[in-house]
């Protein structure tokens, strides 16, 4: 009996071709392309023909922008969670769309999950891990670790000898990651991490402009928070997606998360690649502000090292854990006192802070003034002693021992 098999589909390079070859390889199997919109904007425009056209038998697209910003960025954006600098866009959508694939493959009664991830990239492991996890027999069918092609440039040759239209060239065949939190480019001349990216180049940013093109002059915004979450954006409420779309074009506009990193993959090796996150920069700074304010100092140490954790855990596809899930209860706890506006100056790529306001606040002017203070400086001399008790033991004995 011929194969079910759902593809993750993005109508991109690697999908594109991908459809042809399972039709060519897996004799007289059915396609059932599925796309998640994550938020990658015009990118589904047309989507349908072209899956039908290359070999599926239909496409599913599943707007998931709600549930991957309420159930996937919030709780990464709550733990402060950073890899390397890497703010996460590409690996917090993974587990959501592998997690809808896992659904409509059940549906279907699937044979398998296909997906066009590279055998050298973190993605293979993100979707795996969560079809592990929701159908834990489901059989994975994945083209790079199968397939006689072995660059990009071989699937372009297989996409014009089978006339599959492409949007891309061999010139801008960058490999881009979109959604609604952020914009992955990696490849051709950023391979090498001596070049310069081409920030002035028309068309190279997508949701940023370079800081050299931006304003000359700063805009200020406020961000209000409760517990933790985005509520409302310069005094107008809105839902943490909506303040994430108009975050994206004043940020973007302003030159804010344009990103150059080389990070360690899940796999062992380097890779470079330039980011674009405007307002997901932005909401990492206000939240943070707010947290400088709202947490005491054990709280605020813990979580910046539990931060860590669970930005591995995000970005090594280990969302569905026991552990993920136990660091999220515990970054839910700390929020609690997180409510409070922060205000904003960007400028030019930078993010400025211009002010902090939180009815949970922990800063006491009253303490902290350098005038006259609550503050009883003489038991700051009892204290140091006691502090430095081990210090100034060891230093006597050592002295002693010296003398015998």
């Amino acid at each position: 009996m011929a194969m079910k098999i759902v593809l993750a589909y993005s109508g991109g390079l690697d999908t594109s071709v991908i459809i042809p070859w399972l039709k060519e390889n897996y004799e007289g199997c059915e396609v059932i392309a599925v796309c998640g919109n994550v938020g990658q904007g015009d990118e589904t425009d047309g989507l349908e023909e072209k899956a039908l056209k290359t070999g599926a038998s239909k496409l599913y697209i599943e707007d998931l922008s709600d549930m991957y910003v309420n159930d996937f960025i919030m709780p990464t954006l709550k733990a402060g969670a950073v890899y390397e600098e890497y703010l996460l866009g590409t690996s917090t959508a993974r587990p959501c769309i592998a997690q809808r694939l896992v659904e409509i493959a059940l549906k279907e009664n699937a044979d398998a999950i296909c997906h066009g991830c590279t055998g050298k990239g973190n993605d293979q492991v993100r979707f795996e891990l969560t079809i592990q996890h929701f159908a834990p027999g489901m059989k994975v069918i994945a083209p790079w670790r199968e397939w006689e092609l072995t660059s990009r440039e071989d699937e372009i040759d297989y996409a014009e000898q089978r006339g599959i239209p492409l949007k891309i060239s061999r010139e801008t065949n960058y490999s881009k990651d979109k959604n609604l939190w952020h914009l992955s480019h990696e490849g051709l001349d950023l391979e090498d991490p001596a070049n310069e990216p081409t920030y002035e180049k028309p068309g190279f940013l997508e949701m940023c402009v370079s800081p050299m093109q931006a304003p000359d002059k700063p805009t200020y915004i406020t961000l209000d928070f409760e517990q933790g979450v985005p509520v409302k954006l310069d005094g107008q409420a809105m839902t943490p997606k909506e303040i994430i779309l108009k975050l994206n074009e004043v940020g973007g506009a302003n030159g804010i998360g344009i990103q150059d990193i080389v990070e360690n993959r899940l796999v062992g090796m380097k890779s470079r690649g330039v980011y674009e996150t405007p307002g997901g920069a932005i909401l990492y700074k206000a939240h943070g502000l707010l947290e400088s304010i709202c947490l005491d100092r054990m709280t605020a140490h813990k979580k910046q090292e539990l931060s860590l954790t669970f930005a591995q855990l995000v970005y090594n596809g280990q969302w569905f854990t026991p552990l993920r899930e136990a660091l999220s209860a515990f970054v839910d706890k700390t929020q609690e006192t997180v409510t409070g506006t922060v205000r904003l100056k960007l400028y030019k790529g930078n993010m400025i802070p211009a002010g902090l306001e939180s009815p949970y606040s922990l800063y006491s002017e009253s303490m902290a003034t350098f005038g006259e203070s609550d503050y009883n400086q003489k038991d700051a001399e009892g204290f140091i002693n006691l502090y430095g008790l081990p210090i100034r033991v060891k230093a006597m004995m050592d002295q002693q021992r010296a003398k015998q």
